[in-house]
């Protein structure tokens, strides 16, 4: 029996995460509820004595609100929209998972600031050996591209990582082995999709560039139209 959901904890007014996966978890159970759905993930050695009914947990780098905890790991539910922009949708019984639980005010920011909002799903190209770790090479929605950095960060299924190369929508980055062994990327292989989540710093920053047009009625649409044409009218580029 599915517990009642209280709605978020009072302490949790904003929920983050670190991008360091804390245990492997696996897709238990999946049901279709009224148009979307609800999955139940074992948690493996995540420690669930402090998580609650109403926290959040990443995973597969996608906020999920734990809305059963049956002993062994939890039940979320997942909206139309989370299965629209993220991979929850496509995984099977079986499939492993990245979990991290959200920060506490008393966690270490291990790795940079993740919202667990996904922006889109990119696809894993190739991967090779490079001494003792693996190189893979992704490539990003065209719309995602530009918030994409050399050296910047970037969140893949829920694992914080940095940018080694970035050519186009494709980019490029170095895992080593305790990365490997300790998150699903050991499964990756070339055309696996992935969950995304670019540094929201680049979409921030994005808003401010865009200054009093960000408040144009369907700007959203617009946002890629920022150009070098675009920063010199408005002042970010000398002459």
């Amino acid at each position: 029996m599915v517990q009642e959901f209280p709605g978020p904890r009072q302490d949790q007014v904003l929920t983050m995460f670190t991008g360091i996966i804390q245990a492997l978890g696996k897709v238990v159970a999946t049901e279709p509820n009224g148009g979307d759905l609800r999955v139940r993930i074992n948690t493996g050695l995540l420690d669930l004595g402090d998580v609650e009914l109403g926290d959040s947990i990443a995973t597969n780098g996608v906020c999920l609100t734990v809305v059963d905890l049956p002993g062994d790991g939890y039940w979320a539910d997942v909206s139309r929209e989370t299965l629209a922009f993220t991979t929850i949708g496509q995984l099977k019984v079986g499939a492993p998972v990245n979990l991290e639980k959200a920060l506490t005010p008393a966690s270490r920011l291990g790795g940079h600031i993740v919202s667990g909002h996904v922006d889109g799903v990119g696809e894993v190209l190739s991967r090779y050996p490079d001494a003792r770790s693996e190189r893979f090479s992704l490539r990003a929605p065209a719309n995602l591209a530009k918030y994409i950095a050399h050296k910047g960060s970037i969140c893949v299924d829920g694992t914080s990582l940095t940018v080694n190369k970035v050519n186009g929508c494709d980019f490029e980055l170095n895992i080593v082995p305790h990365t490997i062994e300790k998150t699903i990327f050991s499964h990756y292989k070339s055309g696996t999709t992935v969950n995304l989540e670019v540094d929201v710093i680049a979409r921030y920053l994005e808003r401010l560039v865009l200054g009093e047009e960000a408040a144009i009625n369907n700007r959203e649409t617009r946002s890629g139209d920022i150009s070098l044409e675009f920063l010199s009218e408005n002042g970010f580029l000398k002459g």
